[in-house]
């Protein structure tokens, strides 16, 4: 019996509906400020950022193909079912209302408000009033799904991509400095270093996390075309990411080496969306910051209102319809609204701690789904991983903490024995050698009980 693929003209329809909800403006600002860090090291930094910021949510995507698994809910519970609800919440709170959805109305606010602000003082009062505005349009349309995100979708990421294009070109042909001249700063001074810390620097696209949630809407896509045998999805799935995964390694490639060689005209700045704003402004003026704003703004609506539809249908349905769409709808924006007044630096700073909890242990799943025919994707194997890397994980999340909060909860003691005990700690990946640990023990396990 013939098994149906798609062809290729499908998969690159499937390869454009993966990078629309991959890619948001969120995506340039991290790459950009990653490139005024690293300067003349910026090829180890490179390839440290495609690793986390490409490769994972690619292999997370496939990962729920691979596994036959209906969403991430079914993946997670491989572990077990209360820690499959436990790490479900965990996971799209993260890429929801606590950090990704107000960064959205930051990042808009940032690159298009902020310096057109006559008096920087009364700058949380215009974020206030542009964030309220800003989430009233999201509620509206959560509450009203429909096709005004498909419109944003198919009219803003054009104009985004082409604008970033023009914009790179510009930047590209006429740069402020050379890149072997910049000066990287001290975490990026070597090309080790530098390649750890651009590893770390991906957690912030959050798109390893948002895989596991938008494997299963891939999947339906396939399915839709008439691909209903589950080896063949897997095999699709992968194929379309990579695909994905080629434009956005292309697009991070050169946002990185615009960033760096920035350094030449401006001095290093907070975060991305005000270097981007200051390239933006550079190269094309007032118009291209006006254009800039536009896009972003709408990227960024666009991308909000997904989130906090999928969130809210997400915890819907673990609630058995208990608690409405509506009101997780309502919830979530409001509490978005109360986070995005701290501010987008504020944001990325407390994000970092979670980020490195909560990578780690996503990074473990998604290999254990591409090793489970290894072991029969048996549950001893999958706890004895989580265990190690959890355990792990906890230390590289307290160490990443800002230093009042370390203070306030005396984690030196903690952070020192890490410090000590963990290889690969200085590197943000003192979780790798008890997740490697956790699965020996679990396949040893495995073994003597068989």
């Amino acid at each position: 019996m013939t098994v149906k693929k798609l062809t290729m003209r499908q998969k690159i329809l499937v390869a454009g509906t993966l990078f629309g909800m991959f890619f948001g403006a969120g995506n340039l600002i991290f790459p950009v400020h990653l490139g005024q860090l690293a300067g003349r090291n910026v090829i180890p930094a490179i390839i440290g950022f495609i690793v986390t910021a490409v490769g994972i949510p690619i292999f997370g995507v496939a990962a729920i193909g691979i596994t036959h698994s209906d969403g991430l809910q079914t993946l997670s519970s491989k572990v077990g079912k209360g820690y499959g609800i436990f790490f479900t919440c965990l996971l799209y709170l993260t890429i929801g209302p606590l950090f990704a959805i107000p960064r959205c109305a930051t990042v808009s606010f940032t690159t298009g408000v902020a310096p057109m602000l006559l008096d920087p003082s009364k700058e949380w009062l215009a974020l206030l009033i542009f964030s309220a505005i800003f989430f009233a349009f999201v509620l509206f349309f959560s509450l009203r799904p429909g096709k005004i995100t498909v419109w944003i979708g198919k009219i803003i990421n054009p104009i985004f991509l082409l604008f970033l294009a023009v914009l790179v070109i510009a930047a590209l042909t006429n740069p402020g400095a050379s890149i072997a001249a910049v000066e990287p700063v001290e975490a990026y001074a070597t090309g080790t270093s530098s390649f750890f810390s651009s590893f770390i620097e991906g957690y912030g696209t959050m798109d390893a996390i948002a895989g596991l949630a938008f494997g299963i809407v891939v999947i339906d896509v396939i399915r839709r075309m008439g691909v209903d045998n589950d080896d063949a999805i897997a095999e699709d799935v992968l194929s379309s990411g990579l695909l994905t995964g080629a434009l956005m390694a292309l697009i991070y490639v050169v946002s990185i080496v615009v960033g760096a060689q920035s350094r030449g005209l401006f001095e290093l700045s907070e975060n991305g969306g005000i270097a981007l704003t200051q390239i933006a402004g550079h190269y094309l003026g007032g118009v291209g910051l006006f254009i800039l704003a536009f896009t972003i703004t709408f990227a960024c609506l666009k991308t909000s209102i997904g989130l906090v539809t999928a969130c809210a249908e997400t915890f819907s349905k673990m609630t058995n319809g208990k608690i409405s769409y509506r009101s997780w709808a309502i919830l979530f924006t409001v509490f978005s609204f109360a986070v995005s007044n701290i501010g987008l630096s504020a944001i990325i700073e407390y994000s970092i701690p979670m980020l490195m909890l909560i990578y780690p242990p996503a990074i473990a799943l998604i290999l254990l789904a591409f090793l489970g025919k290894f072991f029969a994707h048996d549950r001893t194997v999958y706890i004895a991983t989580m265990i190690g890397t959890w355990a792990a994980a906890i230390f590289d999340c307290m160490k990443t903490l800002p230093a009042p909060v370390q203070a306030a909860l005396h984690l030196d003691a903690p952070i020192a024995f890490a410090a000590a005990h963990l290889p690969l700690f200085d590197k943000n990946l003192g979780w790798l050698l008890p997740a490697v640990i956790g699965f020996a023990a679990g396949m040893a396990i495995r073994a003597v009980r068989k």
